[in-house]
């Protein structure tokens, strides 16, 4: 436990960003994990609007240092090799 007043507010304040990031980096998964099963479905136009949408939410979460922005950037490249396939499988039918 903290003993000096400095120790007790960075304790406190360390409990808050941690409260706060997980909260982020949750809804960061969950916006992630909506994209993929949007390239699964049938509908090219929701993955297209899910990828804008995740790519926007990665954006974000690199400027307000959530994720390093190498990782994002390299989170979107993965994530757009998926939108092709998506748009393409129901023209092939």
């Amino acid at each position: 436990m903290p003993n000096t007043s400095n120790a007790k507010k960075a304790l406190r304040q360390n409990v808050a960003r941690r409260l706060r990031n997980r909260a982020q980096r949750s809804a960061l998964r969950t916006v992630l994990k909506k994209y993929k099963t949007a390239t699964q479905g049938e509908d090219p136009q929701a993955a297209e609007s899910a990828f804008r949408l995740v790519t926007k939410q990665l954006d974000q979460a690199a400027a307000k240092g959530l994720i390093h922005k190498n990782k994002a950037a390299r989170t979107k490249s993965r994530l757009s090799k998926l939108l092709p396939r998506a748009a393409a499988a129901p023209a092939g039918e």
